[in-house]
């Protein structure tokens, strides 16, 4: 895994295309504005694990076991409309 540091308003460039911004820090949490393609899906994890819970055939392990937490990362969504 690559670790990286950075400051409000400090950006990473993934592929060219895909740009993650530090938007604000405040606390123990972490503001990141993503662009992206709209062909590339942006998730946060949790709801990324139920995608895929929600796809599994009936009886498999994504299906059965709980969700993965990850105390590594934060990334909140802005509401609609904001």
């Amino acid at each position: 895994m690559l670790v990286l540091s950075r400051k409000k308003n400090e950006s990473i460039v993934i592929n060219d295309d895909i740009t993650i911004v530090v938007v604000e820090i405040r606390g123990d949490k972490v503001r990141l504005g993503i662009e992206a393609p709209k062909e590339v899906p942006v998730h946060r994890s949790e709801v990324y694990d139920a995608i895929q819970r929600s796809q599994a055939p009936a009886g498999t392990p994504a299906e059965t076991d709980p969700p993965a937490a990850s105390p590594t990362s934060s990334v909140e969504e802005n509401p609609a409309g904001s």
